[in-house]
């Protein structure tokens, strides 16, 4: 049953205070755990010179992050759902505060990786339950667009604001200090949950099986891309990681169907809108995303560009992202989600498209900033359009489940789209003629060719998948599932 958990507007309309402590807590949480996805890649070749660490060991302290968020998203959802949203939000950020302590504090390579697996827990159990908590917390429709627009806008703001301050911390307190950054945060937002609206708990078991299966699928196949993107699409370890992931991963499916405590309840695909939602983000992840991996190292290997100037570069993608998140939940009122999506995806293809025609000296007011514009505006307002679709209007029971899945679409895309175009880039360039800044040129060219068929792809799932119902039902106490 869908339930009404309250609002955090006063009765005048005007928003309370409690509703702007609300806002600002969801809104650094994501910023916290967005901005930590990016922050260490500057700081690593400081922390390798420092702790001795091989190349063959250093991706690892950014792997073991993306591996552990990845694979346990889904039971951090369920967990949330069934324990409770803020309690589990609560743990999350103490775990995410301790491994932050312990990788500022790390002596060798396996403390620092086992500090990064650990913030993944605490992450995992974060992201799903702070976009469900969205729903409880805000039940006027104007807040709740409001708060998604700033979850979204962190998201950009995140990126770069991880790219800059790793460049600032590491080159002036020391690259410990990318790790101790996280502590003040995460205390802070910890003191902010009291005033997150909380549902009661729910019924139900948390099925062993189940979430063993689900993880360990993901697991594999997060491992899996990442292996592809590191050593190839011919790595014969990537290949056997990918086979383990399809075959448990098909067995999580089979289990589910029959399991009367499911991790995740295949109701939720039922309803082609929320199905369609997570698969348009698959794809969507894939194109700016993965075009930020490939610029990034374009203009710091062609271009040379500082790291801290690279952060700066990229200024305008998070204003595009700022600007679509504040402008899809406007367009939503009046507009379908499928033309909202459909709209940003190509917006991000075309962006893609604009990025593909670089050359050795191409300008970045005229070419490169007007083109990460374009590209984060399109991903913010599809972003917004496809969390409405999946998040509004599910059952409170699946909210965090929901929720989960979303993220754990969005965290497979980006890892997919990074995989695939480093592959594509890397192939092109080994085949080149040219000069080295040329032929990485040629390389970084040709994969956001990819990423703009992978966009269009994108935008057509989403046309084809995505309702066009542009009504907010009012909760009521029938199941939302049926409110479509």
């Amino acid at each position: 049953m869908t339930e009404v958990v309250g609002t955090a507007a006063d009765k005048g309309g005007k928003t309370s205070p409690a509703a702007v402590a609300s806002l600002f807590t969801i809104a650094t949480a994501q910023l916290m755990l967005v901005l930590d996805d990016s922050v260490v890649n500057v700081a690593l070749p400081s922390i390798q010179r420092e702790l001795d660490v091989r190349a063959v060991h250093l991706s690892w302290v950014v792997n073991a992050y993306i591996l552990a968020f990845g694979a346990l998203l889904m039971l951090g959802g369920r967990i949330g759902d069934l324990w409770g949203r803020r309690r589990t939000v609560q743990v999350g950020l103490i775990i995410f505060v301790v491994a932050s302590l312990a990788g500022g504090l790390g002596q060798t390579a396996g403390m620092l990786i086992g500090a990064r697996g650990l913030q993944g827990l605490g992450a995992a159990l974060i992201a799903p339950n702070v976009l469900a908590l969205i729903t409880t917390t805000f039940a006027e429709r104007k807040l709740r667009d409001t708060a998604l627009s700033l979850y979204g806008a962190m998201s950009g703001l995140g990126i770069v604001i991880g790219l800059l301050a790793g460049g600032v911390l590491t080159g002036t307190l020391g690259w410990r200090w990318v790790f101790f950054i996280n502590i003040p945060i995460g205390l802070l937002v910890l003191l902010g949950t009291r005033t997150l609206v909380a549902p009661q708990p729910h019924r139900g078991q948390l099925g062993t099986l189940g979430a063993v299966l689900g993880t360990a699928g993901t697991f594999a196949l997060v491992y899996a891309i990442t292996r592809f993107g590191e050593d190839g699409f011919t790595d014969p370890i990537a290949l056997i990681a990918a086979g383990v992931a399809v075959a448990v991963l098909t067995g999580f499916v089979l289990t589910q169907a029959r399991s009367r405590n499911p991790l995740v309840p295949l109701s939720l695909f039922r309803d082609r809108n929320r199905t369609g939602a997570y698969l348009t983000m698959l794809l969507l992840a894939v194109g700016p995303m993965g075009s930020l991996y490939v610029l990034t190292l374009y203009l710091q290997r062609v271009r040379d560009y500082s790291p801290i100037m690279t952060g700066l570069a990229w200024l305008p993608f998070a204003v595009g992202i700022i600007l679509g998140a504040g402008l899809a939940p406007k367009l939503l009122l009046s507009l379908t989600p499928r033309l909202v999506a459909g709209a940003g995806a190509i917006l991000s293809a075309l962006a893609a498209l604009w990025f593909s025609t670089i050359t050795t000296t191409s300008g970045y007011w005229l070419h490169l900033a007007p083109a990460m514009l374009m590209s984060a505006l399109g991903f913010g307002l599809g972003v917004m359009a496809l969390t409405q679709a999946a998040v509004y209007h599910v059952d409170s029971d699946k909210a965090g489940i929901a929720s989960a899945l979303l993220n754990s679409a969005q965290q497979i895309g980006v890892a997919l789209g990074i995989a695939v175009l480093a592959g594509v880039a890397a192939t092109v360039t080994s085949g080149s003629a040219e000069p080295e800044p040329a032929a990485l040129t040629d390389g970084y060219s040709g994969a956001l060719l990819v990423a703009f068929a992978m966009l269009l792809t994108a935008a057509v799932v989403a046309v084809l998948f995505l309702r066009g119902n542009t009504k907010e039902p009012m909760p009521t106490g029938r199941s939302a599932d049926t409110m479509h």
